[in-house]
């Protein structure tokens, strides 16, 4: 509890977590406001024409709009923080005198980790005001769908605190962690842009970025694999902040100490990897087939390989990648080839462009649909199983007509004044303003 006190006290009389929250609190705001405003005027407010009811969902309309503003926070603003925790210890020499006290490296890591866990909590206070100005407009919100989010965004905030850490601690100043930090989120989003469309392991290894991730849970999805991966390299950065951190070692003990940790991360990864459980928590299971064609295509047993012969900006790649081989991801071995990964649509004057060819036992089919019924009734076809007649969603949608009243007044006002407000009482009671303006006799 000492140490978790110290932190806290450190992480309060910052000027940058007082002004991380001002800005989450002006960024969900805004993300709020705009997400209501469109979500009134898809459902047909002021006589507009109605979008149809099912296609309505508060998580796409609501939910993930507005904590899309903690993304950017994380990104760019939190690391500032996290690395604050250690690179202020580092550079006063206080961790010179933190590593003499009764207490272990992990003991330490731990609390600060909470800490940040502490100021994660307060930093979603305007998400639950958002929360609580829809539902008093009379809007709706999935339990399942709202933990599961908040779930995929606790984990990219734990591992960017740990990688932060890890920064800190390897490198020498705070705004040489704040790079090195940067540079890896950069390199994800680059690992994003050359997977679009090309299968194989470089898919796969993108699909474990925090951004990809994040869209899996922003779905209603909850992937295993994802969800090990990413606490496993929470775990690993906290392990090389902690034996960077033991600044009495030799050097050459702390490399061997690293590569060690680096080859367990490793084996531990891949195996996490090889997990295919996944949880569709969607309300309106997005990312299922039906219970009828999920036990049709149950009965395939073995693997089925598509050859997806478009373009990865081509929308009917997207169409199906985003309604289609999600779903037959989770209901059969699947690989999915892409021929064409890494060139344009436009110019392609490939006869086999825009075919979609399925394999399975030797068997091959060509199509150029890319809609469900015509994909599973071809799959069906190849293999033999009779798919039955496609169901009427019973997702009755959640359409709501109203305008974000009072949002502007509670995160343009009321919370501006509240923070700084309470910055401006913490350093007035912090003991060392109160020791600094204490008369001397």
């Amino acid at each position: 509890m000492v140490l978790l006190r110290k932190d806290l006290r450190e992480l309060f009389t910052s000027r940058a977590f007082w002004l991380l929250l001002l800005m989450a609190g002006l960024l969900t705001g805004q993300s709020f406001i705009s997400a209501v405003s469109a979500y009134a005027e898809a459902s047909g407010i002021q006589g507009g024409a109605a979008a149809l009811a099912q296609g309505l969902s508060p998580l796409d309309g609501i939910l993930t709009p507005t904590l899309g503003a903690y993304d950017l926070a994380i990104t760019l603003l939190f690391p500032f923080v996290m690395i604050r925790l250690i690179a202020a210890e580092k550079s006063s020499d206080a961790l010179k005198l933190m590593l003499q006290w009764p207490v272990r490296m992990r003991d330490h890591l731990t609390s600060k980790v909470l800490a940040l866990l502490i100021a994660w909590l307060i930093a979603l206070v305007p998400f639950g005001a958002a929360i609580a100005l829809w539902l008093s407009y009379g809007g709706h919100v999935d339990g399942g769908e709202l933990l599961n989010l908040l779930a995929g965004y606790t984990l990219r905030y734990l591992l960017t605190a740990s990688l932060s850490m890890a920064a800190a601690a390897l490198m020498p100043g705070a705004a040489n962690a704040a790079v090195l930090v940067l540079g890896f989120t950069i390199g994800t989003w680059a690992l994003d842009f050359l997977a679009l469309g090309r299968g194989g392991l470089v898919q796969r290894l993108a699909s474990f970025t925090p951004a990809s991730a994040l869209r899996g849970f922003e779905r209603g999805l909850f992937r295993v694999d994802v969800g090990l991966v990413l606490l496993i390299l929470t775990l690993f950065g906290l392990t090389l902040a902690a034996i960077w951190l033991q600044l009495g070692h030799p050097l050459r003990a702390r490399l061997l100490r690293t590569t060690a940790a680096a080859l367990i991360a490793a084996v531990t990864l891949t195996l996490a990897a090889t997990q295919h459980t996944s949880f569709d928590l969607s309300e309106n299971r997005r990312s299922s087939f039906s219970p009828a064609v999920a036990s049709a295509l149950g009965r395939i047993e073995r693997p089925l390989t598509i050859t997806v012969y478009l373009a990865a900006e081509d929308p009917r790649m997207a169409d199906l990648e985003n309604n289609v081989l999600v779903k037959l991801r989770r209901a059969l071995p699947l690989t999915v080839r892409y021929p064409l990964a890494g060139r344009s649509g436009l110019f392609e004057n490939d006869d086999r462009y825009g075919e979609i060819v399925y394999t399975l036992g030797g068997k091959h089919v060509v199509s150029r649909s890319t809609t469900e019924e015509i994909v599973l009734e071809t799959i069906g076809g190849l293999a033999g199983v009779a798919m039955p007649a496609a169901e009427e969603s019973a997702y009755p949608g959640y359409p709501l007509a109203k305008m974000p009243a009072g949002a502007a007044i509670v995160f343009y006002g009321i919370w501006p004044v509240l923070v700084i407000g309470t910055w401006i009482a913490t350093r007035f009671m912090s003991p060392r303003r109160r020791r600094t303006s204490s008369p001397s006799f």
